[in-house]
């Protein structure tokens, strides 16, 4: 359900997997946003007026209230920034830019005008999220053990720019993890040190391991493999004075001391709509940066290690 009966119209821009398996589903199934436009330079979507890049798009819908950018990273920057300059709202997929200062430079741009911007993090919308922040906020975390790995080939088959500077390689789902992490933990978490493993062919990581503390001393490991099958593995333990509280599933499945905790349905996408409707109408912005920062600090004081070529 939405905020209240208003319909925004909303573009789509970069129509690739994920915006067909989550963006347009989410869209359509939501009564507060109307999509009447795409924006991509190979595809196309049905039943809306389609451009081949957002500033056609811009220029001939001026009275679109908002658009939702799911091109790659690298082009985030611009893209947001044409779109808010232009009076639209904005909201980022995931990772909401290549890097840090982009991302709070366009919140500083979206205050100015007063549009709404957001950035996303679909993983918190995960049905076990919401429980487990609840659950450890009366509880003192020991250790966390963060568990993220799955083959590259099946999830990002073809795709060159995860390997590009501003792609962030085994980050891009590492990242989701990240977010969950920031999200869950009553204090903060902090890069102590890291390992990425970077292929000889390969700008960004394939595999890292990163080691935080949150702001109490408690350790904080996390370990990111692409190369990793055939079951993917998403899991986060948080050990605590009271016992183990383990997600698994990417935040589907939940269990307390060995015990299963009964979960909402899943629908992260939709929940994230409902929020970006509730920004607009609001007239506010959600930009967290915490899980992006991470990742921006363990290239920063990771070290690097070279790998066997990826073999595009």
């Amino acid at each position: 359900m939405t905020a209240n009966n208003t319909c925004y119209t909303v573009g789509i821009v970069g129509v690739g997997k994920i915006a067909r398996d989550q963006h347009l589903p989410a869209i359509a199934n939501n009564p507060g946003f109307q999509l009447i436009a795409a924006a991509s330079r190979h595809a196309q979507v049905e039943h809306v007026r389609n451009y081949p890049d957002l500033d056609a798009l811009l220029a001939a819908e001026p009275e679109l209230d908002a658009v939702s950018l799911c091109a790659p990273p690298q082009v985030r920057y611009a893209q947001a920034r044409a779109a808010l300059l232009a009076g639209k709202h904005v909201m980022l997929e995931k990772p909401p830019g290549a890097g840090v200062s982009e991302v709070e430079a366009l919140r500083g741009l979206a205050r100015k005008l007063g549009r709404t911007l957001f950035a996303t993090w679909h993983s918190r919308h995960a049905s076990a999220v919401d429980p487990a922040r609840e659950w450890l906020a009366h509880r003192s975390v020991r250790a966390v053990h963060v568990r993220w790995k799955e083959d590259v080939r099946r999830w990002h088959p073809g795709q060159q720019w995860i390997w590009e500077p501003g792609g962030l390689g085994v980050f891009d789902p590492g990242i989701n993890a990240l977010s969950i992490v920031t999200e869950i933990l009553p204090n903060e978490v902090l890069l102590r040190s890291a390992t990425l493993h970077v292929p000889s062919d390969c700008a960004t990581p394939i595999a890292a391991e990163l080691d935080c503390i949150d702001a109490s001393g408690a350790p904080v490991h996390a370990a990111f493999d692409w190369r990793h099958g055939p079951v993917e593995q998403w899991e986060i333990d948080v050990d605590t004075d009271d016992g183990l509280l383990s997600i698994s599933e990417g935040g589907k499945r939940m269990t307390i001391a060995g015990a299963p905790v009964a979960l909402g349905a899943e629908r992260e996408y939709p929940a994230l709509y409902e929020r970006f409707h509730a920004l607009i109408t609001e007239q506010t912005y959600d930009v967290d940066v915490r899980p992006l920062r991470l990742v921006a600090d363990a290239f920063l004081l990771g070290r690097h290690v070279k790998t066997d070529a990826f073999g595009h």
